[in-house]
């Protein structure tokens, strides 16, 4: 009797044990988890933690899509943060830091005294990776932030809307290897200011609103780009990146991840980054919004 007893204890621990390591929910990843192999190129995901509308603006969703398909690829950690880091040691050594969080005034690099922790990033080479409204300064800091990603939108010369485009034509660069040509519903940031001459910028991604009368002219229709800072260091910037359900299509992945891998200093592999994921679970990251009181 008194072996059975503790045979049960026994059991009973070892199914709580077990379940005490389950990983943590896809809507619920860890925040500021510190990398297990401090060799592996260290990547921050700063997501903004605010809820828009379901399945848009899903920055820690977004983030948390982007940590599994970068874990797929060997020598890589990424990290996530929600707004801003809050551990110092959190930002220590990353090889990129990417941003996917509102822009203009509500931009979190902007806040206090981070624009100084971006430019010590920038001063030591680490990669910089801008998705969507990220790419949107307040116009007096344009220029500051061309410097740190080749290019950025700016309010009464840049234009944003929403439309469908089939990207099917990539340039000879290390962020479109092996991506396959995708489709996607999204909200562009477009008419978008470079540095003079576009120098050290690579546009990888065009698109121009089909309602528009205008023709694009000097890169306005550049809704993606890779830059090459003069002094070291590179970026990556996507415009788009609205919907959720992106992520869906394969190339649309790889080209993020490849980005991002190409703005941290990893080789891409020649067939592209390993972006393997079941679109039905997509769902499974988004958190359901706070019910009212």
């Amino acid at each position: 009797m008194r072996f059975a007893v503790t045979l049960a204890a026994l059991t009973a621990l070892t199914c709580s044990l077990v379940t005490s390591a389950d990983p943590p929910a896809k809507n619920d990843p860890p925040v500021e988890q510190a990398p297990a192999d401090p060799k592996a190129a260290k990547i921050v995901l700063i997501a903004g933690s605010n809820f828009f509308k379901a399945g848009e603006h899903e920055y820690v969703a977004g983030c948390a899509v982007l940590m599994d398909l970068l874990k797929q690829n060997p020598g890589v950690a990424p990290v996530l943060a929600l707004d801003w880091p809050k551990k110092p040691e959190t930002l220590a050594g990353a090889k990129a830091v990417v941003f996917f969080f509102d822009g203009a005034e509500k931009h979190q690099a902007l806040k206090g005294d981070r624009v100084a922790t971006v430019q010590k990033l920038m001063d030591e080479k680490a990669g910089l990776v801008q998705l969507h409204q990220t790419a949107d300064y307040p116009k007096d800091f344009g220029d500051r932030a061309r410097g740190w990603a080749g290019g950025a939108w700016e309010k009464g010369t840049g234009q944003r809307a929403h439309w469908v485009t089939e990207f099917d034509k990539f340039p000879d660069h290390p962020i479109s290897r092996g991506v396959k040509p995708f489709k996607i519903d999204d909200g562009y940031l477009y008419q978008n200011r470079f540095v003079p001459e576009m120098k050290g910028v690579t546009p990888l991604l065009r698109t121009w609103n089909p309602k528009a009368t205008a023709k694009p002219k000097d890169g306005q229709d550049v809704v993606a780009w890779a830059y090459e800072r003069p002094e070291g260091g590179r970026a990556f910037t996507f415009t788009g990146a609205h919907l959720h359900a992106s992520f869906a299509e394969e190339g649309y992945r790889r080209f993020l991840v490849n980005g991002i891998l190409w703005s941290a200093g990893v080789e891409v592999p020649k067939d592209g980054a390993k972006v393997e994921l079941d679109a039905a679970a997509l769902p499974s990251y988004l958190k359901p919004p706070a019910k009212k009181p």
